[in-house]
């Protein structure tokens, strides 16, 4: 390879670089619908200066005849940081790099092209300039993705953050949190509801809370905002709402169920009513894990308003409403969980048919006599007429109290 035409391509690239930035400019803009999309008003001088060293290096290095090393890019880590902060995806950044090695091939054809010496030079500097960018853009893709991740894990934390300051009823201050919430479309004074979501049985390996979040998010798409973390080994979403009417939620939280159950991962979701104001956010976080726990460790979805008032007495935590209970109603519950549970049975069935015992009888595929014969006994350890609603709805209120919904611990 002749010097002097190295050096005489060199020259004519060095001479022509602004130009030769210009022409890459252009096409990237045109090309890479991101750079053109970016709200950024120092994105194109970036971009710019960051061409031109690149070019440089490939510049120095022919002239100095030897490969590139990661050292000649020592500006490409910090202009990958500015690409992941400017909005820039790594393909569009990768992009516009091999936009970059055409815009500069293209000069050096163009220099070399009246004189057949420094033609022939040129072409053997192909591989040489493939080997710089190659190298180049290697340190910015590595620099891009070690920035991606930071900034992942810093956003993950002040969503974190965020969600702990809502559910314990403390002020949102000014700063990064503040800017999260708004961002997510959740304002101090706005409505809201919460949601939880817990597995109901082990996750299989391979598979995480973290990727099961992930693929809620797709599904749900960019529309739905709000912020959802993973804490103590559930997920729990803060989800802006229009209406009063939370239920509106639930079809689409039922199909990415449904998708998510495809993939082995079966939840239990609670949501709770829709709540004014960030300072009821606790109040509507209590309610989701009600609705949850209705689920009695069934895979599911439940919105709070979806539950009867029994069902949401039954399944608040209040020991004052257990010691209420009277003494001959606890006897009776306590000493047929411990045989088969088979009056308790009865009754449920006999309420569910509206004290209809032959109906009860057909539920639970048995005589009608044996039915009545379970009532009766009933009514007699009990103390109740079952055929008063005041005294049903008491044995029953009892029996939804005392008995531990199926799979809650």
């Amino acid at each position: 390879m002749s010097t002097d035409a190295i050096r005489r391509i060199v020259a004519g690239v060095r001479d022509g670089l602004p130009g030769t930035v210009e022409v890459f400019l252009t096409r990237t803009w045109e090309q890479v619908p991101a750079y053109a999309a970016s709200p950024d008003p120092n994105l194109r001088s970036d971009v710019a200066s960051h061409a031109e060293a690149v070019f440089r290096a490939v510049l120095i290095t022919l002239e100095e005849g030897r490969d590139a090393v990661r050292e000649d890019f020592h500006l490409s880590a910090g202009q990958a940081a500015n690409r992941v902060r400017q909005g820039i995806a790594l393909a569009d950044f990768l992009q516009a790099f091999r936009l970059g090695q055409v815009a500069l091939w293209e000069r050096i054809v163009e220099i070399a092209a009246p004189d057949p010496e420094t033609s022939q030079a040129a072409l053997a500097t192909a591989s040489h300039v493939m080997q710089v960018i190659e190298v180049g853009s290697t340190v910015a893709a590595e620099a891009y993705l070690n920035t991606q991740q930071l900034e992942l894990a810093e956003g993950d934390r002040i969503r974190r953050d965020l969600v702990e300051d809502l559910l314990a009823g403390r002020d949102v201050p000014a700063g990064p949190r503040l800017e999260v919430a708004r961002s997510c479309g959740l304002e101090r004074d706005g409505r809201a509801a919460v949601i939880i979501a817990v597995p109901v049985r082990p996750l299989r390996v391979g598979q995480s809370l973290r990727e099961a979040l992930r693929i809620i998010r797709t599904e749900l798409g960019p529309a739905q905002e709000g912020v959802a973390v993973i804490q103590q080994e559930q997920m729990i979403g803060i989800l802006p709402v229009a209406t009063d009417d939370v239920q509106a939620l639930v079809p689409d939280l039922r199909r990415v169920h449904r998708q998510l159950a495809r993939q082995g991962i079966d939840l239990a979701v609670g949501v709770s009513t829709v709540h004014p104001g960030w300072a009821s956010v606790p109040a509507a976080y209590a309610e989701a894990g009600i609705a949850r726990d209705s689920l009695a460790g069934e895979p599911g979805v439940v919105a709070l308003p979806m539950l009867s008032t029994v069902d949401y007495l039954v399944l608040r935590e209040d020991p004052t409403v257990r010691r209420l209970i009277r003494p001959e109603l606890r006897q009776f519950v306590t000493d047929d969980l411990a045989r088969d549970g088979a009056m308790i049975e009865t009754m449920l069935a006999y309420v569910a048919s509206d004290l209809n015992a032959k109906l009860a009888a057909e539920r639970l595929h048995m005589h009608v006599n044996t039915a009545y014969y379970r009532l009766e006994r009933i009514a007699e350890r009990t103390g109740c007429d079952l055929r008063r609603f005041a005294d049903v709805e008491e044995l029953i209120f009892a029996i939804r109290l005392l008995t531990k919904p199926r799979g809650v611990s």
